[in-house]
């Protein structure tokens, strides 16, 4: 007779009871934990200390800080006007903090990169701005809601609350427009090598560049003679001496290689393009004799940046009643003024073709306006008074009506077809 074992119950085999694990397997995996705890953690101040990050900051928030920032005005009939204001003046000359304006759009850019993002606070009486102030971007807390959809967030600086629309930000590859991800977040294994490499060099020349090793001896050495080579090598290393003096039987084993045998100076080359790639920066920009196409690359690097800077100042620095209307727009026009030669070319060909005027490139060169009027038709010999209407032959001393002319060609061409002429009444 059969009988369901109820009674039975499957032995169960857990994880943390199982008597079958393989003692070598827990000794890699403890070996695998500790290389990854071991890991480089670096830290803003970590990264700054790297030259090639140090550098490539400097010249894209050098480059950025020295352009102005102008807020225009579309009107209905799509003109596009300058305005300038009290907010134009906050962020390109006096911010109204202990920070000039240029020391703020470094600051402020130097947390995109490398922090959670940059945060300013703005400060209102009412819907007026009267000042902006850079917080650091240690001294920001997110407290965020859990609704993925519609997300909300309030920052907090030492424990007080504020809205974001508080706050103007700029941030980098955000998912959820509250904080950044930083170079090193994204990046923290080439960050972190370069790093290391700056803190075994300064090892290497703090020991005096002696190399690390062990002593072999055939026979025992006691404990009075450990001490003393103990104390021998320690003053070795620490560059009070420069020979420690081995009794016969013992002899020392070098256990590293130099920074020659471990091609540093090849690695360091090779670490740096690798860095500004991550900026997009040209390496060339970082270490000399940039080409053309190098300053390009730069320059659109720097306009992605740029970017990001527009259309926050587009959110938080622009009343409800602004937005669509006006809008915030770098002057990059000053990127070109370090090449002379091409900037007159610029200038040239738009006088040529008539969409600038003599004090419209005066006035771009921070120079008087002239008050030249006139733009050149054809031959170099006719010029034309838009303003007036007016055509002026230079050679022939001629000066002639624009209206004048049209409505002599208009009567030509009715003269020489009167059938197509219309009649009073008649509708095409």
């Amino acid at each position: 007779m059969n009988i369901w074992p109820f009674g039975k119950h499957k032995e169960e085999v857990r994880a943390d009871t199982d008597s079958k694990v393989n003692p070598e397997d827990m000794v890699e995996s403890d070996v695998l934990l500790s290389a990854l705890l071991g890991k480089t953690t670096v830290t803003k101040e970590k990264a700054l200390e790297i030259p090639t990050v140090q550098a490539c900051i400097n010249l894209i928030a050098g480059t950025i800080s020295s352009l102005p920032i102008n807020l225009y005005k579309k009107g209905k009939d799509g003109k596009v006007e300058e305005v300038r204001d009290e907010r134009t003046f906050i962020l390109n000359n006096d911010t109204g903090d202990t920070l000039t304006a240029s020391q703020f759009w470094r600051a402020m850019i130097e947390d995109y990169y490398l922090g959670k993002g940059g945060y300013a606070y703005i400060n209102k009486i009412g819907s007026k701005i009267e000042s902006v102030h850079y917080v650091d971007e240690t001294q920001i807390s997110i407290m965020k809601n859990t609704d993925p959809i519609f997300k909300d967030y309030d920052i907090l600086v030492q424990g007080k609350s504020y809205r974001p629309h508080e706050f103007f930000k700029i941030l980098r590859k955000t998912k959820d427009g509250m904080t950044s991800r930083s170079i090193a977040n994204d990046n923290p294994l080439i960050i972190g090598v370069s790093y290391s490499e700056l803190v075994y060099e300064e090892n290497l020349v703090r020991k005096g560049g002696n190399k690390k090793g062990f002593l072999k001896s055939k026979n025992h050495i006691g404990t009075e003679a450990l001490n003393k080579l103990r104390e021998g090598f320690r003053r070795l290393y620490s560059n009070d001496e420069n020979v420690v003096v081995l009794n016969n039987g013992i002899e020392f084993q070098e256990s590293s290689n130099t920074s020659v045998e471990m091609q540093l100076n090849e690695n360091k080359k090779s670490n740096t393009t690798e860095i500004c790639k991550l900026f997009g920066v040209p390496d060339s920009m970082v270490g000399g004799n940039p080409t053309d196409k190098d300053v390009d690359n730069f320059i659109r690097t720097c306009a992605i940046v740029m970017s990001d800077i527009e259309c926050s100042l587009d959110r938080d620095l622009l009343l409800e009643s602004e937005k669509g209307l006006f809008y915030w727009a770098f002057d990059t026009k000053e990127l070109t003024r370090g090449n002379i030669k091409e900037r007159y070319e610029a200038y040239k060909i738009g006088l040529e073709k008539n969409f600038l005027q003599i004090d419209e490139v005066r006035e771009k060169e921070d120079l008087e306006p002239i008050g030249f009027e006139w733009i050149t038709l054809g031959l170099d010999q006719v010029l034309f008074n838009p303003k007036t209407g007016q055509i002026y032959t230079p050679n022939t001393n001629a000066l002639q009506d624009m209206s004048a002319i049209q409505s002599g060609i208009t009567a030509s061409i009715n003269n020489e077809n009167p059938d197509t002429t219309l009649k009073e009444g008649e509708k095409k």
